[in-house]
């Protein structure tokens, strides 16, 4: 089973910034252990009721796409539990945090791959012209049932960046010009690499570290001579999937200076931990937005309101995953309080979640 150690801004009552590590692991057995698995199946792990998880077709899900989905789903889900008489356990902050871990690991945020696009993709890109599936087909190039990095992105990203300048020298040698990749494309060439390789004898890895060196990182590979800052950077890219970051890192050495700086071990990890694992886990979309999404869906009712016991919101911090585990705790009791006020359950699309998180974190 896919395994992913993750750091991501997990919500801490009354502390901005406080981290925790997810795990896939654990997140697993908290998928069968809160009774998720008897409904939900991951890759064709667990029950018919609810749709696979890992084996969605409309990838491209956020962290709060997802959150949203649950929150919608909550009511159905309750109700199909009371019928079953499933009694699934707590679902703390952290918890949350490792079921949001197990789902990355099972590439729910990125998009579906396929073999047989990979397949000519490698060949297209004129890849095997240097690289054998299962033999050399030039003297000190490993062929790719070798390569020990196919189980993890990062390192593979890390792997070919460092190998670039001997490629450059190859491709030149061969009159090949540097074949540029698309996050789609990797995905595809994964999925068929590993299909040829021992690697799909192994669980796949997504390895996050709780760096907080990624500037120094930044500033000591001279990042700057591409990039206007740290910041700039960091802005770009939000928005992208570790797969679709490798693919840009991929793409990078045909523009830097010859030779480009190299990674040292865990260096790639713990620059893109602190560059981008933090805020793709908040997910946090627009604090504008997010104050109309609060009074719109009559948040403010019973959150606003000191005699509704619904907890004060400002002060605390919010993710995704924290959004969850909040729905678990207060879902059931918020549900029938609305429903004696006669208001409608709140349904969020993926960016209102996003922005509503934004707007509860800058609340004071």
């Amino acid at each position: 089973m896919n395994r992913l150690l993750i750091t991501i801004l997990a919500a801490a009552a009354g502390a901005r910034g406080a981290t925790v590590a997810a795990d896939s692991s654990r997140g697993e057995q908290l998928f069968e252990t809160l009774s998720c698995i008897q409904c939900h199946s991951v890759n064709g792990k667990g029950g018919k009721v609810g749709p696979d998880l890992g084996r969605r077709i409309d990838r491209g899900f956020r962290p709060s796409t997802l959150a949203s989905t649950m929150w919608n789903h909550a009511p159905a889900m309750w109700a199909a539990m009371r019928e079953r008489d499933i009694r699934a356990g707590d679902l703390n902050e952290q918890a949350a945090a490792d079921l949001f871990a197990y789902f990355y690991a099972a590439r729910f945020f990125e998009a579906p791959g396929d073999a047989g696009r990979g397949k000519a993709l490698f060949k297209d890109r004129s890849c095997a012209v240097c690289h054998g599936l299962t033999a050399a087909t030039k003297a000190g190039i490993q062929p790719v049932n070798q390569w020990t990095a196919l189980a993890d992105p990062i390192d593979l990203t890390q792997a070919m960046w460092n190998h670039s300048p001997h490629m450059a020298v190859e491709g030149q040698l061969a009159q090949i010009s540097w074949p540029k990749l698309t996050g789609q494309d990797l995905t595809d060439l994964l999925v068929y690499l590993r299909s040829v390789s021992p690697a799909s004898q192994k669980p796949a890895v997504f390895g996050i570290t709780a760096a907080n060196n990624g500037e120094s990182i930044f500033k000591a590979k001279q990042c700057e001579q591409c990039h206007s800052s740290y910041a700039a950077l960091s802005a770009q890219v939000k928005d992208l999937t570790l797969t679709e970051i490798a693919a840009a890192m991929w793409n990078h050495p045909s523009k830097t200076p010859s030779p480009p700086a190299r990674f040292e071990a865990g260096e790639m990890r713990d620059l893109l931990s602190d560059l981008w694992a933090k805020q793709f886990f908040q997910d946090a979309g627009g604090a504008g937005k997010g104050k109309h999404v609060f009074t719109a869906k009559r948040c403010a009712s019973c959150h606003n309101d000191p005699s509704s016991g619904a907890p004060k919101l400002a002060g605390r911090s919010f993710t995704s995953s924290a959004m969850v585990s909040a729905l678990w705790h207060h879902g059931p009791r918020m549900l029938e309080r609305m429903k004696s006020k006669n208001i409608a359950w709140p349904r969020f699309d993926g960016h209102e979640m996003s922005d509503l998180i934004a707007y509860l974190n800058s609340a004071k």
